[in-house]
């Protein structure tokens, strides 16, 4: 669902391509809408605990199996920091508020199905969680990992910008919320 469409959502006649606004985008032949393909909201959350990473076993679609950061899609009425919340407690039965995450990067990922998502990246000690890392209803593990180590376990392609700066992170999160 989030490749190059061909139809006009609104009428469903076939769209043609035309540079609108700097861009090349798909519009109706018909009724003239321009279908944006926009990306989809997610928040994510990596729990840092001194030279560790808490990863979730993905066991839903896409990248089953996968190795991953704790994200998921924000709701139609929710903020990004309490998805992140929500999510860290869904995936991986861990609590926590949103006044203790901290927003280190934004990251474009493209979805199996051809979409655009818009990952919204939060960093937390793990200091201020509360609970034990445990599979949670969208996970089929939880688990920290040594953040050296990362590159040898079978991660998500698009979590590896992510991860890469997770030293960093530890680092930052400490002083941030000491």
């Amino acid at each position: 669902m989030g490749g190059k469409l061909d139809y006009c959502t609104e009428c469903g006649r076939e769209l043609k391509t035309q540079h609108i606004e700097g861009r090349n985008r798909r519009c109706c032949r018909e009724c003239d809408r321009v279908e944006y393909q926009n990306p989809k909201p997610c928040a994510g959350i990596l729990v840092v605990d001194e030279d560790e990473l808490l990863l979730i076993k993905r066991k839903q679609p896409p990248s089953v199996g996968a190795w991953s950061l704790p994200a998921g899609y924000l709701e139609a009425d929710e903020p990004p920091e309490k998805a992140a919340v929500r999510e860290l407690e869904e995936e991986a039965s861990l609590q926590t508020t949103v006044e203790t995450l901290t927003l280190v990067d934004t990251v474009f990922v493209r979805h199996p199905d051809g979409s655009h998502v818009l990952v919204i990246v939060y960093a937390i000690s793990r200091d201020y969680t509360s609970g034990e890392a445990v599979a949670g209803s969208d996970a089929g593990a939880a688990q920290y990992w040594n953040i050296e180590n990362l590159e040898a376990h079978e991660t998500e392609h698009q979590n590896q910008d992510i991860l890469k700066p997770c030293s960093e992170l530890n680092r930052s999160s400490k002083t941030t919320h000491s």
